[in-house]
C-alpha cells in the first residue's frame, strides 16, 4: 500500500482564467458611464422605497421647499411623500422609473435634507458626479467638553478651516450636531473623512490641510505625478510636553504601625504648667504680664529700627 507524500502541490490559480480580448489598456475602468432611458426598455418589476426621519425644527423649512423637491424627483420618475405627523420623508420607485440607481440618489437626497443641507445644494446629489457621506462624530469623543472644543477646531475661526478643507477636497462640508455631511467626488470624500476623524483623535486639521496643499502642487508636476510623494510630505510626530512641577513637594513619611501621639488639649497644658490649680484672678494677672512683655519687646524692636533709619539718613 502506497503512503501519501507530504509534499504539497502548488495550486494553479490561472487555470480557469481566460483571455479577454475586449479588455484593452486604453479602457478607463473608473470612468462613469452615462445612463440613458434606452438602456432599460422594460419597467422595474418590484417597488423599492427608503424612508428617513427628520428633526422637528426642520419641519417648517421642509414644508416650504417640498414642491421644489417633488419637481426635481418627478424628472427622474421617483415619487416622494412628506409625513409631518410621523416626522419622516419617503421616496419610492414608480412604473416609469428607468434608472435603477436613481432611487439610491433619492435616498441620499432626503438624508441630506434631514441633516440641515439647503435644498439648492442637496439637489446636486441627483447628478452622477456627486456623491455624499454622512460622518457620525458623536461617539468619537467621550468627554462632552472635549467634543465641543474639537468640533469648533474643525470649523475654525469664522469657518476658515472648514472653507480651506472644502477648497482642497472639492467637497461641500456642513457640521451639524453629532454629524458632518459631505458632498463631492469619491476622492474628495475619502480625504475629508480622514481629516474629520483625525481631528477628533486630537490631530489638528491644519496639519492635514498642509499635506493636502503639498499633494495638490505635486499633482500639477508632470514628472512627479506618478511617483511616491512620501519624501515630500511633512511628518508630524507627537511631542511629550513636560508638565510643570508642583511648588510644594510632599515628602512621603516612613511607614509605622503605631498611631501618632495624641495632641495635648488646653487643660493638659494647664495641668503640666500648674496653671490649672491657680485661681482665676492669678490667671488673669499672668496673662496681662505676658501681654505686657510682648508689647515691651515689640516697642523696643521698633525703637531700634527707627534709630537705624535716622542714622542712615544723616550719614
Amino acid at each position: 500500500m502506497s503512503t501519501p507524500t507530504n509534499a504539497t502541490t502548488k495550486k494553479n490559480h490561472n487555470k480557469y482564467r481566460k483571455d479577454k480580448p475586449w479588455d484593452t489598456d486604453d479602457i478607463d475602468h473608473w470612468k462613469q458611464q452615462e445612463w440613458s432611458a434606452s438602456d432599460m426598455p422594460a419597467p422595474l418589476l418590484e417597488e423599492s422605497s427608503f424612508a428617513t426621519l427628520f428633526p422637528s425644527y426642520r419641519e417648517r423649512y421642509l414644508l416650504q421647499v417640498w414642491p421644489v423637491v417633488t419637481r426635481a424627483l418627478d424628472k427622474v420618475k421617483i415619487s416622494c411623500t412628506l409625513d409631518c405627523i410621523e416626522g419622516s420623508m419617503t421616496v419610492r420607485t414608480t412604473r416609469k422609473t428607468s434608472d435603477p440607481f436613481v432611487i439610491l440618489k433619492a435616498r441620499d437626497l432626503i438624508k441630506l435634507l434631514a441633516r440641515s443641507i439647503p435644498v439648492s445644494q442637496a439637489l446636486k446629489i441627483l447628478t452622477d458626479t456627486m456623491q455624499c457621506d454622512v460622518i457620525k462624530i458623536g461617539g468619537l469623543c467621550r468627554n462632552k467638553e472635549r467634543f465641543v472644543k474639537r468640533r469648533q477646531r474643525l470649523v475654525g475661526p469664522d469657518g476658515a478651516t472648514l472653507k480651506a478643507l472644502e477648497l482642497l477636497t472639492g467637497c461641500y462640508v456642513l457640521v451639524q450636531g453629532n454629524t458632518v455631511s459631505c458632498m463631492g467626488p469619491y476622492k474628495g470624500l475619502k480625504e475629508a473623512r480622514k481629516v474629520i476623524e483625525e481631528c477628533f483623535a486630537n490631530v489638528h486639521p491644519v496639519y492635514n490641510i498642509k499635506r493636502l496643499m503639498i499633494k495638490r502642487e505635486l499633482a500639477k508636476d508632470d514628472k512627479l505625478k506618478n511617483e511616491d510623494w512620501e519624501r515630500f510630505l511633512p511628518k508630524f510626530g507627537k511631542k511629550n510636553v513636560q508638565r510643570s512641577k508642583p511648588k510644594k513637594v510632599r515628602v512621603k513619611k516612613s511607614y509605622t504601625p503605631f498611631p501618632p501621639s495624641q495632641t495635648e488639649s488646653k487643660v493638659d497644658k494647664q495641668l503640666s504648667t500648674g496653671e490649672y490649680f491657680v485661681n482665676e484672678r492669678e490667671r488673669e494677672r499672668r496673662r496681662k504680664e505676658e501681654k505686657e512683655d510682648v508689647r515691651r519687646r515689640k516697642s523696643k524692636e521698633k525703637k531700634i529700627e527707627r534709630e537705624g533709619i535716622y542714622e542712615e539718613r544723616w550719614k
